[in-house]
């Protein structure tokens, strides 16, 4: 299994028979390289989104379209993008698990906004934003979205277990990397913690060094870099 960072909140995730690319924002990421587009998206097999804005959402289409690749999100983004033409979509809700590649992808909650910001129109309702947890090759990587700390981690947690967080925690939008280092201590029992939503812009955080102090010295904090995978 590998997990690869494609700059923000961006990820391609190689699980068993999927390659799912998680809100992939390329064109117009300053962290990401331009002319490795293709390498990012080469062999994606779903498109999975935590909610409409457009540092997430909005390039959704025009990868799902140029790829036939089906967009798996909540139902009211799918509706949307189903408008939008030439994509397939998967709508689910919070608690719904679909089965993408033979990995077992469900959606739970997030709190943050969700509408639709892009396209230079007035703004959309899209839903709510979720997380995911996605289960697959003996790991649980729970995909915060953005999101701040809630109640909500705890049952979380306890009833799906995951072992890999990739957490949301740039501040300023979501939780930081301190406040992100307090949910995983308090709710879950992470071995790895991969921290994103950050270092896109000077406003975000820019290192991990306050989410590392905060955790228990057995769990790996990984930084990570564009197109390097993380292997387990």
């Amino acid at each position: 299994m590998n997990i690869i960072w494609l700059g923000h909140s961006g990820f391609r995730i190689e699980i068993e028979q999927a390659v799912l690319l998680i809100d992939p924002w390329l064109t117009g990421n300053p962290v990401f390289p331009a002319a490795r587009r293709a390498e990012a998206l080469d062999g994606a097999t779903h498109v999975l989104l935590t909610h409409g804005h457009g540092d997430h959402a909005g390039e959704a289409a025009s990868i799902a379209r140029a790829g036939g690749l089906p967009v798996a999100c909540i139902h009211e983004l799918s509706e949307w993008l189903n408008q939008q033409g030439g994509v397939e979509t998967i709508g689910f809700g919070k608690g719904g698990t679909i089965t993408l590649g033979g990995a077992r992808v469900t959606m739970v909650n997030a709190t943050h906004s969700a509408s639709i910001d892009f396209g230079g129109g007035a703004l959309l309702p899209a839903g709510s934003a979720a997380g995911f947890m996605i289960s697959g090759e003996g790991h649980t990587i729970y995909v915060s979205g953005d999101t701040d700390i809630m109640a909500d981690m705890g049952w979380m947690a306890e009833l799906h277990k995951p072992d890999i967080g990739i957490l949301s925690a740039g501040g300023h939008y979501t939780m930081d990397m301190a406040r992100a280092a307090f949910a995983a201590r308090k709710y879950f029992h992470f071995r790895t913690i991969i921290p994103c939503h950050y270092r896109t812009f000077p406003l975000l955080e820019q290192s991990a060094d306050a989410l590392r102090a905060g955790v228990p010295p057995d769990v790996r904090v990984i930084e990570p870099q564009v197109l390097e995978p993380i292997t387990f």
